[in-house]
């Protein structure tokens, strides 16, 4: 009885708090079979927490050169609170459903007065063939996929940071494929957020955990906060 009462609650809290507050419509839990998109490797679409990116991503963390980016950002939610809350110079939606990335529109325009982030892209594509920017900063997965296509995706990830070097901070909630990301040996967990579950082991499973993947050759620092950024600027 217990998490049946604590999903009831917490739905009738965010629905109150945050889908009214913006106006937006983001709760559906959506199984892609019922999207003509079924494949083992790929789940269901359900929303991540209204609170998981503060939870995880300081905002001092945050300076106007990060690019964020959510790979599976489904109805976009993630997207919404990186815009909105975060002085990101960019923000990134990739979503392989044309029916969920269209709400996910509908509810960014409905947000337009309140993003922080005014560059805001939503891209219906498949996050195999989507080729990612040299730029993004900070890479959102809320187990979009896994296996081999999470495996292919974290491979982009790596080659676009060899390409354009650069820190690269990866977060990823619900994170069951951890082990496959670490065996890289390009991944260096850096910081987890427990899950607000009423149990230990329900905390465990949406836990949400930072990564920091730097270039080939390069040793991991602490990314420094957005203050330290502007103090380290050459001063004339």
């Amino acid at each position: 009885m217990v998490r049946p009462l604590y999903k009831w609650l917490r739905h009738a809290t965010t629905d109150l708090l945050f889908e009214r507050r913006y106006g937006v419509h983001t709760a559906d839990l959506v199984y892609l079979d019922e999207l003509g998109l079924g494949d083992a490797e790929r789940k269901r679409y359900q929303p991540t927490g209204w609170l998981s990116l503060v939870r995880i991503l300081r905002l001092s963390e945050v300076g106007p050169d990060d690019v964020f980016i959510d790979f599976g950002c489904g109805m976009g939610r993630a997207v919404l609170q990186a815009a909105i809350r975060y002085p990101f110079r960019k923000v990134i939606g990739v979503e392989i459903s044309e029916k969920l990335i269209g709400i996910a529109r509908d509810n960014l325009a409905r947000n337009t007065s309140r993003l922080r982030c005014k560059d805001v892209s939503l891209v219906c594509a498949d996050a195999l063939d989507y080729e990612i920017p040299d730029d993004v900063t900070v890479a959102y997965f809320a187990n979009p996929f896994t296996g081999s296509i999470f495996n292919r995706v974290i491979k982009s990830l790596i080659e676009s940071v060899d390409r354009a070097p650069r820190t690269v901070r990866v977060i990823y909630a619900n994170p069951v494929e951890e082990s496959m990301l670490l065996q890289t040996g390009r991944f260096r967990h850096v910081r987890t957020a427990r899950g607000l579950r009423p149990t230990r082991e329900w905390s465990r499973s949406n836990s949400i955990r930072m990564y920091l993947l730097e270039p080939e050759n390069s040793t991991v620092r602490p990314v420094p906060s957005a203050d330290q950024r502007l103090d380290s600027r050459p001063r004339s």
